[in-house]
């Protein structure tokens, strides 16, 4: 475990500390923490006067903690009709069974196109699929299934063909992010995503909690598409049936490669009105200065985003949604390793940023102005390590990692997992796509190695078998984006507590090794080895 500073700094990352931070922002005082509002003002100022207490350089704008960004923020209604040329007519209920927003920076938006069944909505050239074909979309309402295609094992049918669209777990091509920019780059005027649970991995409830409210951009993107949204299941079944057309025979087409997209025979009408208002958002950024001339210029990020969604009213009562765990307790963890490297007698070799953006759950956009603004150049920015929803249950004999296979960080954190008597697991969900939904995406995109933690552990010291998975069902069903993500008083942080140090100590090994993580042949982000070695 190292050095007997190691040791001491290890030992001062506590459960106490831990509650303290997560307790302060997850306070009724920092009102859900929602971007552009006095909760930031709040949020910013703590986290200013930690970094501060901590004696970390300050990395935003000017010399100041804070990289600010001009935010618009969008306040939506959308009504959704479909018709036939016979003059058949539906009507979806907004929120109920349909979700709409607009980027366009316009006070209204409408469309009245053809609609068109897209499949998937993917182009994979390594998978030979393109569910377009020759169709020319431009101009046109396209809608898509959710998630990636799938086909048994010809070995083994119970399970899923690993080489296709890697099995059970999802690609980037299955996240709704990647549905919206391929319509965008085919011309496509509006796009509705069919929502379902299993593959999404979360409710109707959270696309409403996360769409149905304000909505934010950084910059106006004029090739976007003009209205994106989402169809719950029942109502894309309701709008096939009005097109002639059987849903769940649709869907079961857009398994195969040979799918070509389906004309629904419909015309849909779909319209945004926006209500905006522009404000300022802000990043913190602090640093940890390396202590070795010859690699002090690059870096390691510790990430975590401090934003969550603020008020709401409800059955005519405002409650708070706190976001606790989501993501008090990622930024908690994250300011406990700064003062635990902060106090090293031998600050790392490299640099270490801590980086706590705003936005995330609005798109990544704190991230995404980051990377386009870094402190530290990307080419010299050799790993980020992300953490979102940090375990409050209590220890655990594993560790996973939602980034296991991507690069060789991988043998970092097994080697500090083992010293702890702790094994590495695999994500146990891969089909819900946890890797591409969280700020650590916008720097893999960049070609950043990374690291990301989200309920860290599922096999629980002193609880009986299904624990894990008991606790994860009451935390999305419950909390997850609702105003239950509050801190409550049967947690246990002992394990959050042990992750935080073994997330120290594999950022400590990283900042001081003289090679740089590279990433493995297997990821869809590899790319060639970006490091110098120093001899």
């Amino acid at each position: 475990m190292g050095s007997p500073a190691i040791q001491s700094s290890l030992a001062g990352i506590s459960a106490a500390k831990l509650l303290e931070h997560i307790s302060t922002l997850a306070s009724d005082k920092f009102e859900g923490r929602a971007p552009g509002t006095e909760g930031e003002t709040l949020t910013l100022d703590y986290l200013v006067g930690v970094c501060k207490q901590l004696n970390l350089s300050p990395a935003g704008d000017h010399g100041t903690y804070l990289q600010s960004m001009d935010v618009t923020g969008l306040s939506m209604t959308g009504e959704a009709s479909f018709r036939r040329a016979e003059g058949q007519t539906l009507k979806l209920n907004t929120l109920e069974d349909v979700v709409l927003r607009s980027k366009w920076r316009q006070e209204r938006l409408s469309v009245d196109n053809e609609m068109v069944f897209v499949g998937y909505g993917i182009v994979a050239p390594e998978y030979d699929w393109d569910d377009y074909k020759d169709l020319d979309v431009r101009g046109k309402t396209v809608v898509m299934l959710i998630g990636d295609p799938s086909r048994p094992d010809p070995q083994d049918p119970s399970q899923l063909d690993k080489s296709f669209f890697k099995g059970r777990a999802l690609t980037y091509y299955g996240r709704w992010t990647y549905k919206f920019e391929i319509a965008s780059a085919k011309g496509a005027a509006a796009v509705l995503i069919v929502h379902d649970t299993a593959q999404a991995g979360y409710g109707w409830d959270v696309v409403v909690a996360s769409w149905g409210g304000e909505n934010f951009e950084l910059a106006p993107d004029p090739d976007r598409v003009r209205v994106e949204g989402w169809i719950s299941a029942s109502g894309a079944e309701r709008v096939a049936n009005l097109g002639g057309h059987d849903f769940k025979a649709l869907r079961a087409s857009a398994q195969t490669r040979d799918f070509r997209p389906v004309s629904l025979g419909i015309k849909a009408s779909l319209c945004v009105s926006n209500t905006m208002r522009q404000f300022k958002s802000s990043n913190v950024v602090a640093k940890l200065h390396g202590s070795d001339p010859a690699l002090a210029h690059e870096c390691l990020v510790y990430c975590a985003h401090w934003d969550h969604f603020g008020k709401r009213e409800k059955d005519g009562q405002v409650e708070i949604l706190s976001g606790a765990l989501d993501n008090g307790s990622g930024v908690a963890v994250v300011l406990e390793i700064a003062r635990a490297l902060s106090l090293l007698a031998v600050r790392p070799r490299r640099s270490v940023v801590f980086l706590f953006t705003t936005l995330e759950e609005h798109g990544l956009l704190g991230a995404q102005h980051y990377v386009q603004y870094p402190h530290v150049a990307l080419e010299n920015t050799v790993a980020v390590i992300n953490f979102d929803i940090m375990n409050p249950w209590g220890r655990t004999r594993n560790l996973i990692s939602v980034a296991r296979g991507h690069s060789d960080l991988d043998e970092v954190i097994e080697r500090h997992a083992a010293a702890q008597g702790r094994t590495m697991g695999d994500d146990q969900e891969p089909d819900k796509g946890y890797f591409f939904r969280s700020d650590h995406l916008e720097f893999i995109r960049k070609g950043v190695p990374a690291l990301f933690f989200l309920n860290p552990g599922d096999d629980f010291i002193d609880q009986p078998p299904g624990y894990a998975l008991q606790r994860r069902i009451e935390y999305l069903t419950s909390c997850y984006h609702k105003a239950g993500d509050k801190v409550h008083p049967d947690w246990d942080l002992s394990g959050m507590v042990e992750d935080a140090q073994l997330l120290f100590l594999t950022g400590l090994e990283v900042a001081n090794s003289d090679v740089r993580p590279s990433w493995k042949e297997g990821s869809e982000f590899y790319r060639p080895a970006r490091g110098s070695v120093v001899g």
